[in-house]
């Protein structure tokens, strides 16, 4: 959700023994485009010096972390890639050991049967345990609302004029304010309910179990049916990410440890983009919506974020209720 090539990439010709390339929380469509590799061949383009670039990739982390491996010293493990140029960095195949494990981007490597683990303990939720009363939520008359950021992890804190039906508190569709619910995946709890801007639903529910940093199930929406919905397609496949419009449904279920799936990757890739593509036709204007909702929980990044205990302040470090 963070991407900061472009801010930090300058840095590697003033310091090519001190930074390395990372990647962290790709969704697979978009590791299927490349991982350390993609960020080798935009090096390149921006006239990066191609040993820095090779340094940075993969003579520092060996060196950090003093692996005893990756630097094809005598006595080291084979363990390497060929790659077609030094340019395009497309990799042609794998050798882990000596043995090629992979060659033109198809595994050599078996998949063994492994005992799933998961532990999701929760019965499925009511939209009826969603309503926010006016006297629970409200702060000085005012409705706080967390602002997400596209491409950052940070959020606004905002205070907005509510929007009340029939004594209770609604999403304001006309400005953006949506709601969005964490709901403990690991008991049975009363959810935790506030309000979200930038989302840009305009009908319907994202809801996901990969939520750091405790993976509960949140969810974003724009009435509580449709947010009850999306969390229930969670519950049942105990894992996954799932998108609920008036016209469809869809889940891509993660049944290890509700974060992973067991199907082969190219496939996950192509049920993530789709429902990807889904959350965007319905108006979701975030590049990454499924990626953003998952960093809404994550209580130490401020300003706002919400946890199943409640709505908190990373600022204050308070929670404004619960």
């Amino acid at each position: 959700a963070a991407k900061n090539f472009e801010a930090l990439i300058g840095l590697l010709n003033d310091f090519p023994d001190m930074i390395m390339f990372c990647s962290d929380d790709k969704h697979p469509d978009s590791l299927v485009q490349g991982h350390i590799n993609e960020l080798c061949r935009r090096a390149v383009n921006k006239g990066i010096d191609i040993f820095n670039i090779l340094q940075s990739a993969c003579i520092n982390p060996v060196q950090h972390y003093e692996l005893n491996a990756g630097i094809l010293r005598k006595g080291d493990h084979a363990d390497f890639i060929i790659i077609k140029d030094l340019s395009s960095f497309t990799v042609i195949k794998t050798f882990i050991n000596g043995i090629c494990v992979a060659e033109n981007g198809k595994t050599n490597i078996s998949s063994p049967k492994n005992k799933i683990i998961n532990r999701f303990d929760c019965e499925k939720i009511a939209a009826d345990s969603l309503k926010c009363l006016p006297e629970e939520y409200l702060i000085d008359n005012k409705l706080p609302v967390i602002e997400a950021l596209d491409g950052q992890l940070i959020t606004n804190k905002l205070l907005v004029e509510p929007k009340i039906r029939d004594g209770i508190i609604v999403p304001d569709l006309e400005n953006d304010v949506l709601k969005i619910v964490v709901a403990n995946r690991y008991k049975n709890a009363r959810p935790a309910v506030s309000f979200i801007k930038n989302f840009g639903l305009r009908e319907g529910a994202i809801a996901s179990s990969v939520a750091h940093d405790s993976h509960n199930i949140i969810s974003v929406g724009a009435d509580d049916n449709s947010i009850a919905e999306a969390i229930n397609l969670v519950i049942e496949r105990k894992g996954g990410i799932s998108c609920v419009s008036s016209a469809s449904k869809k889940i891509l279920a993660l049944p290890v440890g509700g974060l992973m799936s067991t199907e082969d990757g190219y496939k996950v890739a192509d049920e993530y983009t789709a429902i990807d593509l889904m959350a965007k036709s319905m108006g979701s204007s975030l590049s990454a919506p499924f990626m953003t909702l998952s960093f809404m929980g994550l209580l130490v990044i401020p300003s706002l974020k919400l946890s199943d205990l409640g709505l908190f302040d990373g600022e204050t470090f308070s929670f404004l209720y619960k």
